[in-house]
């Protein structure tokens, strides 16, 4: 089975059903698939599974879209793209799933099912009751006309049924290694629903075969399914050689060793993408989760983890998220921006936080603040509470602050700076550094903690802001000298 796909150019595939933003679990199959289709030269195809029309919308549709975009994630084959195997949202594709289940009708693969919901819980409750293994007990699968008929006269809807021979299905995980089921516990699973659509395991089998899918590349939670998708191969006439080679993911768990979920603190990459975290970053770290590039490597570039990445290398056992790691990267990649590619990244937060409206002016005075706080943040949104001091027009001390300039001994700092900073002729941060230290170091004899913490409340509104003289320099003089005489009016 292996052999011959080994030989064939790789082909891939990501196929969420977006009920929602995509979140960490999601995107950890994408980079995945993306990463072993750029390492192989082979193919990233992309496609919807919105057959579950109240659930998936075209609003989370585009949204995995541009989620898949920002992270640089580019697909060869599905929406906006094309290709030869389309459509690529599967709910255009309802006329091939309903011609394979006729097929399998037809060849009696499958049959129809007139037990209603309330006979079948009476079933799995009698299971539940006899401890028995729960699952469809097959009472449709040798119906009579007579019994049909009787069905249809009572007015029941029928769902189609896949019919699972006794026996087993074996099949080589490339992260696993040889799996078993026993078909005892993989009963008759429906193909389509009553109404007449059809379920994920219908529909994802017959596309990975009609797209021409080499290797399927998903998360551990389906590792179930996998029998049932080999099943409906069988009945599509596909020779065992032929069957894409599956590679399951191993869970993500969360904190509390728990499968990661929103209960424990999962959220969407959405909110990442919000919160400042860079895509190479959030790409870097969710790599991590599950594989490794080996000599204890963990900051690599997405051209890296392209030459690097190997399914051979996926480990099958749990990875655990880690929201510190993730946000040190995140400002490790912060720190290896180019000044340009920083201030790009920088500017919609910026403006979206009403720092600044994006005037020439503005964005040369970035610019310049940019190269002060790079070493000193983890997250892009927390740029516009560190420069908005450079901007704001109704500057004000932050209240937790103002107790720290308005005691007797913060006072007569600020006076004393007031007097000397007047003084200076030729404003930039070494002269204002150098009057300071000579001043309130030197002469007062103050520990530069407690002097300079004054004057960055003072000048900046907060304890917490860019290099101090840097700061006061991009102010201006006459900015300076209005915010300490406001900080001695307190």
């Amino acid at each position: 089975m292996s052999q011959l796909n080994s030989t064939n150019r790789v082909k891939v595939r990501f196929a969420p059903s977006p009920t929602g933003d995509l979140h960490v679990g999601n995107i950890r199959t994408a980079l995945f698939d993306w990463a072993y289709a750029r390492h192989t030269g082979g193919t990233f195809l992309f496609r919807i599974e919105d057959t579950d029309t109240t659930r998936v919308t075209d609003e989370y549709i585009n949204a995995a879209i541009d989620t898949l975009k920002w992270l640089g994630l580019d697909w060869d084959e599905g929406p906006e793209v094309g290709g030869d195997n389309g459509p690529y949202l599967q709910s255009q594709r309802l006329d091939i799933y309903a011609t394979w289940a006729q097929k399998f009708l037809d060849q009696k693969d499958a049959y129809h099912c007139y037990c209603s919901p309330d006979e079948l819980e009476a079933v799995r409750e009698a299971q539940r009751k006899a401890n028995v293994a729960p699952g469809y007990n097959g009472h449709c699968r040798e119906l009579t006309a007579d019994q049909i008929a009787a069905y249809k006269a009572e007015g029941r809807g029928a769902v189609v049924r896949m019919r699972m021979p006794d026996g087993s299905t074996t099949f080589n995980d490339l992260i696993r290694g040889d799996v078993s089921f026993d078909h005892n516990f993989v009963p008759d699973f429906v193909l389509v629903r009553a109404d007449g659509s059809p379920l994920y395991t219908l529909a994802v089998a017959v596309d990975d075969v009609l797209m021409k899918v080499t290797h399927v590349l998903r998360g551990e939670d389906l590792l179930s399914s996998t029998p049932r998708q080999i099943r409906v191969y069988q009945a599509m006439g596909v020779a065992p050689a032929d069957y894409p080679v599956f590679a399951h993911l191993p869970f993500v768990m969360g904190q509390d060793n728990a499968k990661l979920s929103k209960r424990n603190g999962e959220v969407s990459i959405a909110w990442y993408r919000e919160m400042g975290f860079l895509p190479e970053a959030i790409c870097n770290y969710l790599a991590l989760l599950g594989w490794s590039p080996g000599d204890d490597v963990e900051n690599i570039t997405m051209k890296q983890l392209t030459e690097m990445f190997t399914v051979e290398k996926v480990h099958s056992s749990p990875a655990r998220f880690d929201m510190k790691k993730l946000e040190a990267i995140n400002g490790d990649k912060i720190r290896a921006l180019t000044l340009d590619e920083f201030l790009k990244w920088s500017l919609p937060f910026l403006t979206k936080a009403n720092v600044i409206t994006g005037t020439d002016a503005e964005i040369e005075l970035v610019k310049k603040a940019l190269p002060l706080i790079q070493e000193r943040i983890i997250m892009l949104n927390e740029v516009p509470k560190m420069l908005q001091f450079l901007f704001t027009t109704k500057f004000a001390v932050e209240t937790e602050s103002v107790s720290k300039i308005t005691d007797e001994g913060s006072k007569a700092i600020l006076k004393r700076a007031l007097k000397e900073l007047e003084t200076v002729t030729v404003w930039n941060h070494e002269n204002i550094e150098a009057v300071l230290r000579a001043s309130l170091i030197e002469e007062m004899a103050l520990k530069p903690r407690i002097a300079f913490t004054a004057l960055r409340i003072a000048t900046t509104g907060s304890t917490i802001s860019p290099p101090l003289f840097e700061s006061m320099e991009l102010l201006g003089k006459e900015a300076c000298l209005l915010r300490i005489n406001a900080g001695l009016a307190l």
